[in-house]
């Protein structure tokens, strides 16, 4: 786990709530607080949809795609005010992290990766990045932790999101 202050809050702002940065990840939950405070929860509730053809496409997610949630989250925020602060919480979806253990050589079930987070903090003035990993299973391997930390920093300079290692963790 690796807690990075974000240089640039309005660039990465911008990024998470305008464009397709973050669209790939599932959204796990967020809160954003403005005149009230809004919690969000991304799990889905596939008995919400009403044709077969909708449950059976949603039926392998547990989560939201950030893409089908990022429009409403902006709605709670666009204005002349910042929000007071604000947590959303992105996973890797299930495919990608497939994909991420094999590209890295990591030899971790994927059935065991409950997870591979990007936990974003808005106080009102700076933006922290925490990333994260949970598995299913106890182990002393690091390796997963440290590939997903090091991918992280990769993605953010690929993404010309300016970052450095923040002093201490939330």
């Amino acid at each position: 786990m690796i807690s990075l202050e974000i240089l640039d809050v309005k660039s990465c702002m911008s990024h998470l709530l305008l464009k397709d940065t973050f669209h790939a990840f599932y959204f796990i939950e967020g809160d954003i607080a403005t005149f009230n405070t809004f919690h969000i929860d991304g799990q889905l509730h596939k008995d919400f949809f009403d044709t077969a053809e909708a449950a059976e496409r949603l039926q392998n997610r547990k989560f939201s795609y950030w893409k089908e949630i990022q429009e409403f989250c902006y709605s709670l925020i666009k204005g002349k005010r910042t929000p007071l602060g604000m947590k959303l919480i992105f996973s890797l979806s299930d495919a990608n992290t497939e994909k991420f253990l094999t590209q890295n050589g990591l030899a971790f079930d994927s059935h065991t990766v409950n997870g591979l987070y990007l936990n974003f903090k808005y106080d009102g003035t700076a933006l922290k990045c925490i990333t994260g990993v949970s598995l299913s299973t106890f182990t002393l391997d690091k390796s997963l932790e440290y590939a997903w930390d090091e991918m992280v920093r990769r993605f953010f300079r690929q993404k010309e999101i300016t970052v450095k290692d923040a002093v201490g963790y939330e």
